[in-house]
């Protein structure tokens, strides 16, 4: 059974910088793509980043070019996600998710970290 646990998350002020892991068990992190996804309070759940399975090609939310970096180390079965930059908006419970396609899509997605909640005050 493969398990997701996202970590990382803490409270920080305007333009301090935060590194997020998704830890991965159960199944090699190498089978899968990996996304990130945020949901602040009274919105719906939006992109961040994504990394391919194969060859580590990125794609990034408008809310994440230029300040957060998506990494994988499939030797250690862990993905990341480094932000940088940060401001009050982006306060919200962060998650991975892995799957088989890397995509914007939360649908493509199947297995999911409890999230980790990143606060940035102002």
């Amino acid at each position: 059974q493969v398990q997701v646990v996202d970590s990382g998350g803490g409270s920080v002020q305007a333009g301090g910088s935060l590194r997020l892991s998704c830890a991965v068990s159960g199944r090699p992190l190498n089978y899968y793509s990996v996304g990130w996804f945020r949901q602040a309070p009274g919105k719906e759940r939006e992109f961040v980043a994504a990394i391919q399975w194969f060859g580590g090609d990125t794609i990034y939310g408008d809310s994440a070019t230029g300040r957060f970096t998506v990494s994988r180390d499939n030797a250690t079965n862990t993905a990341y996600l480094q932000m940088n930059s940060l401001k009050p908006e982006d306060t919200a419970v962060y998650y991975c998710a892995l799957g088989a396609l890397q995509s914007t899509y939360e649908r493509f997605y199947k297995y999911w970290g409890q999230g980790t909640q990143v606060t940035v005050s102002s």
